[in-house]
């Protein structure tokens, strides 16, 4: 019988809170030598969301967002998505490059491969906790980048990639650099034939 993420139980959400929790300090860890300041990382929120809900978490299919998309190989097939909110992406930005917090503008080329490598660190981060957890080989791919409706960003796995899973690993992730907050989403998305490896290794008797 075929299983999916929706099968786990409280103890395997547990390891997936964990996931989170190591995956954050290791990404404020990350950030903060980025950007040569100390960063705080709050207790992520960890949730097992439909594929359907995404954009409602987001705040609707219509705002407007800045997505990094990886996908990861090895022993796992699944895509990763890091979005933040257009303002937070510019607070975020503006932290990195020593400008005023509350600057605004369009983001320049320069910014926008900033943004791509905090993606990549981030997710990187993640993808280390769960590696370390489960023992998965798990290959980030080069990350891609893309302002858009939160709607037309989450097609993009779908469309490029197939069958995705109806069900996605989400992490809300919050850092602060002294009284500055920057709320960015987390999502893994597995494939369809990687539920059941993933489940495996996170201990769920077949």
């Amino acid at each position: 019988m075929s299983i999916g993420i929706n099968d786990l139980d409280n103890l395997q959400l547990d390891v997936l809170r964990e996931i989170g929790n190591i995956g954050a300090g290791n990404a404020a860890t990350a950030l903060a030598k980025m950007l040569n300041k100390k960063v705080d990382m709050d207790v992520p929120k960890v949730k097992i969301l439909e594929f359907k809900d995404v954009s409602e978490i987001l705040g609707g299919a219509d705002i407007l967002v800045i997505g990094i998309l990886l996908r990861v190989s090895g022993d796992l097939a699944a895509n990763i998505m890091f979005i933040l909110e257009c303002k937070a992406a510019r607070v975020l930005v503006n932290l990195l490059m020593g400008k005023p917090v509350e600057h605004e503008g369009e983001f320049n080329e320069i910014e926008l491969s900033a943004l791509k490598e905090i993606g990549n660190i981030l997710s990187g981060s993640y993808l280390s906790a769960l590696s370390a957890l489960t023992n998965m080989r798990l290959i980030p791919s080069i990350p891609d980048i893309a302002i858009d409706m939160a709607g037309a960003i989450l097609s993009v796995p779908a469309i490029e990639f197939g069958k995705v899973g109806d069900s996605v690993l989400y992490i809300e992730t919050e850092f602060s650099e002294g009284s500055t907050k920057v709320v960015g989403d987390f999502f893994l998305i597995p494939d369809v034939e990687s539920y059941e490896i993933l489940l495996k290794a996170l201990g769920v008797v077949m």
